[in-house]
């Protein structure tokens, strides 16, 4: 069970990950060996999954954001493992879902250009046999970046 400090430590965190035990103990008015506490114990939990550096796209090199909507041929096991492996080995894939409505999956993707993005809707995706069909959605620009989950 969270209580508010650990709401609280849990939306600092999200803010910045490399705040220090005595930076989160001076906002939360806990000791530092407190705060380590309360985080290890978050971490443990599964309440907190990892820290990583979010970093910027277009600083390296990736200009097109698209999101493609897949369609499978048929529904299957097999065909959802098959496109499983598939977009886990693809770098340019950064988040598959699951989805009900039309389509199967929604993928977001990032490119160097559109000539890649091309090149992997038409020579990756659509070739796979458990894809029946594809329709991609590029990103004229991002009003808001991925943020931190309401605690």
């Amino acid at each position: 069970m969270l209580d508010s400090v650990d709401l609280r430590l849990l939306e600092a965190l999200q803010k910045d990950a490399h705040l220090s035990a005595q930076q989160l103990s001076t906002q939360l008015n806990l000791s530092a060996s407190q705060v380590g506490r309360r985080r290890q114990r978050l971490e443990a939990d599964g309440y907190i999954d990892g820290y990583i550096a979010r970093l910027n796209p277009k600083r390296l090199g990736l200009a097109v954001q698209a999101f493609v909507q897949v369609h499978l041929a048929q529904h299957g096991p097999e065909n959802s493992k098959s496109f499983a492996r598939l977009v886990n080995i693809r770098p340019e894939i950064t988040s598959v879902w699951t989805m009900t409505g039309e389509a199967d999956y929604l993928l977001r993707i990032y490119c160097a250009d559109l000539s890649d993005l091309n090149t992997l809707l038409h020579e990756v995706l659509l070739p796979h046999p458990a894809v029946g069909r594809v329709h991609s959605q590029i990103v004229m620009d991002q009003l808001k970046r991925d943020g931190p989950l309401p605690t």
